[in-house]
């Protein structure tokens, strides 16, 4: 199997769980998708914890690329807290990622092998990591209140970021989300 085709299992994977979830979605659909057999899947990931393991891996390097970039680019933190909104209420509103993979899977977490639960735990952690870093930051430069204290802050802004994209999913509509994620950051700001 070529890694063209591990990739094409990977990203298709990935669409499946962010509509489907976890538990709903089998090495059958991804085959219909891909155009292989469920044995040439398994060639490549013996089972769909691994499968969705080395998802994770690969989607946690792309974010740590990502949030790198974007701290590399635009030093303003508030600017920053705002083109991480600004990603994410793209991706939702032209439905190329319309969840982010690893608050689905943390939907699921309580029936998650074990290995898949680790990576996934391990992603929020970097989000956290990040969001702390960049609003310990805003503090620094001073365009950021952080009463609680930074981490708590970030845990806050991950939560509401989050959960504003379950709302814009209930809702189908991509200004939900962009009105719940800009008053998280309206808060943080120093009036």
């Amino acid at each position: 199997m070529s890694s063209d085709t591990a990739n094409r299992i990977l990203d298709t994977a990935q669409h499946l769980i962010v509509t489907r979830g976890y538990n709903a979605f089998s090495y059958a659909d991804i085959a219909e998708v891909v155009s292989v057999s469920k044995p040439s899947i398994h060639f490549h990931f013996a089972t769909k914890a691994e499968l969705v393991r080395q998802l994770l891996l690969r989607y946690r390097d792309t974010v740590q690329v990502n949030l790198a970039q974007l701290a590399a680019q635009v030093p303003d933190p508030v600017a920053q807290l705002r083109a991480y909104a600004g990603h994410w209420e793209k991706c939702i509103r032209d439905g190329t990622a319309p969840f982010c993979l690893c608050a689905m899977l943390a939907s699921e977490l309580l029936s998650l092998p074990s290995e898949v639960a680790a990576e996934v735990k391990l992603y929020f952690g970097d989000l956290a990591a990040w969001l702390t870093h960049t609003l310990e930051q805003g503090a620094a430069q001073g365009g950021v209140i952080v009463p609680r204290g930074a981490a708590l802050e970030a845990e806050s802004f991950m939560a509401s970021a989050h959960g504003a994209m379950l709302s814009a999913r209930v809702f189908g509509n991509a200004d939900v989300f962009a009105r719940i994620v800009g008053d998280a950051i309206d808060r943080l700001l120093v009036k």
